[in-house]
């Protein structure tokens, strides 16, 4: 049975027809999934993840939006898979995720420049989590799976002092998309194991209060999924599920709190980095079909 809040929020999904369309771009080269992504001054930088041949990767990659072209960064000092990353006044910091043995990773590294240094090791492993980073100089690392299973604790990473600390965490997920907006962190979506397990859940968490809110359901539950905060909006993008990858894209709006539904990805993928710059929202490479598939794909859509 479907609650009566998910039935509001499906309702609440029309299109938005300002929105659109989705343009395609010049493709990552080393194409791959399970890909940690984040803006680094004003490029979208592409972070490890699977590659066809089902090994993960050291590699990361950054993308002009301006010049339309990719170019090679310094790689990573591990290779990973679902790893996190944020980045905070032009440093890009990934942690987590599964190496090379599969297990969760306790680590967590600083591109400053075309250097990575090692930061303090996080209080525990965390694998399928995602990450993000607030004007104050917090890093969020929320959800995913630690040495006890699903985490309930919120790892934070003061960058000025380079401290970690845990606070509580939101609901209890992996494979969730998390970002920020106006110094609040949200977090939308994910899973309790496989895709059949997705959740529609989307909460909210207020630094100055501490506390996490519940916030209108996603209009379909996805896990494996990205988000973006852009011009108000908290945008939730991809997917998988047993009937396949997700198109559809959702916009919440969060001073009305209702959701709108955007042009459909044209690529649907899982395992894609999103973020936003130049008011658009982008979506990299992830897979496009359930399980190990990857691709290179890069697709924006312009929103006012």
């Amino acid at each position: 049975m479907i609650g009566a809040g998910l039935m509001a929020s499906v309702a609440a999904a029309a299109t938005v027809a300002a929105a659109g369309p989705w343009v395609s771009s010049t493709p990552l080269e080393a194409a791959r999934t399970e890909v940690a992504a984040a803006m680094l001054r004003g490029e979208i930088v592409a972070v490890g993840g699977f590659l066809a041949s089902g090994a993960n990767s050291r590699r990361v990659d950054g993308y002009s939006p301006t010049t339309d072209t990719w170019r090679r960064l310094p790689d990573l000092p591990v290779s990973v898979d679902h790893a996190a990353a944020a980045s905070w006044r032009g440093r890009l910091i990934v942690t987590g995720g599964y190496g090379a043995d599969r297990r969760p990773l306790q680590a967590a590294f600083l591109l400053d420049g075309e250097r990575w240094r090692e930061l303090p090791r996080p209080p525990e492993p965390r694998a399928a989590a995602a990450a993000v980073a607030t004007a104050a100089g917090k890093v969020y690392v929320v959800g995913g799976r630690g040495p006890q299973g699903l985490a309930r604790e919120m790892l934070v990473l003061d960058l000025r002092t380079l401290r970690w600390s845990r606070l509580p965490g939101p609901t209890p997920r992996e494979h969730l998309a998390a970002t920020a907006l106006g110094g609040h962190v949200y977090v939308l979506g994910g899973r309790l194991g496989g895709y059949d397990s997705n959740l529609a859940t989307v909460e909210a968490y207020d630094p100055s209060t501490a506390r996490w809110r519940r916030l209108p359901p996603l209009p379909e539950p996805r896990g494996g999924t990205g988000a973006a905060a852009i011009a108000g909006r908290v945008v939730s993008v991809g997917g998988e599920e047993p009937a396949g990858t997700i198109a559809t894209v959702y916009a919440l709006d969060v001073r009305t709190r209702r959701w709108a539904r955007l042009p459909d990805l044209p690529t649907p993928r899982h395992g894609l980095g999103v973020v936003a710059t130049g008011g658009r929202v982008w979506a990299v490479a992830g897979g496009p079909k359930p399980g190990l598939t990857v691709s290179g794909a890069v697709e924006s859509l312009s929103l006012p």
